[in-house]
């Protein structure tokens, strides 16, 4: 008997291997196995058994077998080969994004291997928590989810609600009438900084039945989690991206919570999208898919506009409360009334001096960490930069240390110019520690507290984090965009936003669509209890659409100006692109390579209806000693650019001796 194996390599094949005698009851389609390749011994999934392999040379013989039944069922072998072909990776590489080698997973209790065909046994919802009374738009779009829920259709709902507006309890509804009738459900979230919360609200509702899914949780964790979702134990999952490959079935519905989030895209290989990934994983399955946020993606809305998914509408907060009043604070006539400047306009300064006397809470904005976000000599201008990366190096003071943020090379800052040696170095650019200096400094006796990547490394900070606001231990919370993301804290009153502006600078079509979404999100965090909220933002660019229809909670209005721009450049959702970026550690040979990638994809493209852009040097041009090109492909669908890759890059993703960076749907 002969296995065909796939390995979680670059390589889109599968490599044929002898089976011992003493494994060939043992060995299924599904398994993972250890197999020698090369001088090294990987783990691979069977993804085939044959009586002989039309190989005439002699076969490796398997190792060991590390599944005592299938890990990975039919359906997931589907839903891999759709990743693979869709993401343009090799099946292996598909596989372990689904089931990670790392897992020690048991046989499971049930009888049937790996799944739970028969229907599972009703869990209703906690009798101890009445369910809420709906709001009337609440009303209207559940009726029109529980339609399809019940019947157990496909459909894709896009529940478009103002922060505040409910969209929680409509997910815990969805998942109470998925799990009345036997079935499992996936519920995502784009942060670990939401889980805290999330898991609360789900675990209130329907106890011990949720499992929690997420980068931080310990591999034995995981594994334990894995065996009781595989076993039907725990039938709700809550948890970030790769939650959505979470082994329960039958599925009922899949939910993704702040759909629009950049964190639902993965950044390595398979470098596939969640909200793409869930949308094929329930057509499969024939379950619904809710997608919710207050800031719908563009291409999600312009779906659901065009007909292609049902659009839910919830324009109000539940109770009746008010959105936050919002303030735009120009900071250009700010420092011209100062003539110096300080990170915190005055009137956002007596914004938090009523919310200190008044034992309310605050948030604050600033998406970049650190103290200063460059050393500058004012002599001869010189910015310190890193050895590796062509980026500016960051101070951070609570390490003393000036850090890159790509590369994390880290060195004391130095006190002169290291160009001229004339001038001594000077911080410009405040972060989230100059932030949080400044409260101290205004105000000493009060409880503050910063979330952001430097805070919230240990296993439980999150969480710690949480709890401290909830039980006021912290009233002054400075944060990354980390803060600005599903917090439901009824006693924050102010929401402040140091600055506006920082996404809008970034060479990305996408930076008004990010910065909207951050404001947005960020000032719904404002007027969540009794009393209303109020929202300041700085910014130097008070006139930008972006920033003039958050001011407005003018969704639509920004839909329609985003949309034109996008249609009239012909960018997403108005085509699809595909990534490819060229690396290495010689400059000229990586601009050789990307130019000849370029002509080769054009003659490879031919008449397909795909537009070719580039070469030309990569946004971050230089990362970890690595010189980057790029070349991005246009087209309206992904399938003909996928082909085209193919066809030049052929079985592994190189060119000239160089890797190539394959990035469908790029964001």
């Amino acid at each position: 008997m002969v296995a065909q194996v796939v390995f979680n390599l670059p390589i889109n094949r599968a490599f044929d291997y002898a089976i011992p005698d003493a494994m060939r009851s043992r060995v299924q389609p599904g398994m993972r196995v250890v197999a020698p390749f090369g001088h090294r011994r990987l783990v691979g999934m069977v993804v085939r058994l044959q009586s002989r392999s039309r190989l005439r040379r002699r076969l490796k013989t398997l190792l060991r077998v590390l599944d005592a039944a299938p890990v990975l069922p039919p359906e997931g072998f589907e839903l891999a080969r759709w990743i693979a072909d869709y993401y343009y990776c090799s099946l292996g590489e598909a596989c372990a994004s689904i089931v990670p080698s790392a897992l020690r997973i048991r046989p499971p209790r049930a009888a049937a291997p790996a799944r739970m065909e028969p229907a599972l046994p009703a869990v209703p919802a906690r009798a101890e928590e009445p369910p809420l009374q709906l709001t009337e738009p609440q009303q209207a779009a559940w009726n029109r989810m529980a339609a399809d829920l019940s019947a157990g259709r496909h459909e894709t709902f896009l529940v478009h609600g103002v922060t505040g507006s409910g969209k929680t309890e409509l997910y815990l509804r969805a998942v109470d009438l998925s799990l009345s009738q036997g079935k499992a459900a996936v519920v995502l979230v784009p942060e670990i900084a939401l889980t805290p919360q999330t898991i609360d609200r789900f675990r209130q509702r329907f106890g011990e039945a949720v499992a929690l899914w997420h980068s931080r949780v310990t591999a034995r964790q995981r594994a334990q989690t894995w065996q009781e979702l595989l076993e039907g134990r725990r039938r709700v999952v809550v948890g970030t991206r790769s939650a959505v490959f979470a082994p329960v079935a039958p599925l009922g519905v899949i939910i993704l919570d702040e759909e629009h989030d950049p964190s639902y895209k993965q950044d390595d290989v398979p470098r596939y999208h969640a909200r793409d990934v869930a949308r094929e994983r329930a057509r499969r399955a024939g379950a619904p898919l809710i997608l919710g946020s207050a800031t719908p993606s563009i291409e999600s809305y312009f779906e659901a506009v065009s007909g292609r998914a049902q659009l839910l509408e919830l324009p109000e907060r539940v109770a009746g409360r008010p959105l936050p009043a919002i303030e735009l604070i120009d900071m250009r006539e700010e420092l011209g009334a100062r003539h110096r400047l300080l990170p915190l306009s005055r009137r956002l300064q007596r914004a938090l001096e009523r919310v200190v006397q008044s034992n309310e809470q605050a948030i604050l904005l600033l998406n970049r960490r650190g103290f200063a976000r460059t050393l500058m000599c004012p002599v001869c201008g010189t910015v310190v930069r890193c050895a590796q990366c062509d980026v500016p190096m960051v101070y951070h003071a609570q390490s003393s240390r000036v850090r890159c943020h790509y590369c994390n090379a880290h060195q004391p800052p130095p006190e002169t110019c290291p160009a001229c040696h004339k001038g001594y170095v000077r911080f410009r650019g405040a972060g989230t520690e100059r932030i949080e200096s400044e409260l101290h400094r205004l105000f000493p006796a009060s409880g503050i507290g910063r979330m952001d990547r430097d805070t919230t490394t240990g296993r439980d900070s999150h969480r710690q984090l949480y709890e401290a606001i909830k039980t006021h231990q912290v009233d002054l919370m400075v944060g990354t965009q980390m803060v600005a993301k599903g917090w439901d804290l009824p006693q924050v009153t102010v929401v402040g936003v140091i600055s506006a502006d920082t996404a809008l600078n970034l060479p990305d079509f996408r930076a008004g669509e990010r910065t909207f979404d951050l404001l947005t999100q960020v000032a719904g965090r404002a007027g969540r209890g009794e009393r209303p909220g109020q929202v300041f933002i700085q910014t130097y660019c008070p006139t930008h659409y972006a920033i003039q229809a958050a001011a407005r909670h003018d969704y639509r209005g920004f839909f329609q100006a985003e949309l034109q721009m996008r249609q009239r450049l012909q960018l997403p959702p108005a085509a699809h692109l595909v990534e490819l970026t060229v690396q290495g550690s010689t400059a000229a040979r990586v601009q050789a390579a990307a130019e000849a990638l370029a002509e080769a994809l054009r003659k490879a493209i031919g008449r397909r209806g795909i537009v070719l852009l580039g070469p030309s040097p990569h946004r971050i041009a230089r990362v970890r000693r690595l010189t980057r090109w790029h070349v991005i492909l246009r087209a309206a669908k992904v399938p003909p650019i996928v082909e085209a890759v193919r066809k030049v890059l052929g079985q592994s993703r190189q060119f000239k001796g160089l890797p190539v960076l394959v990035d469908v749907d790029p964001l």
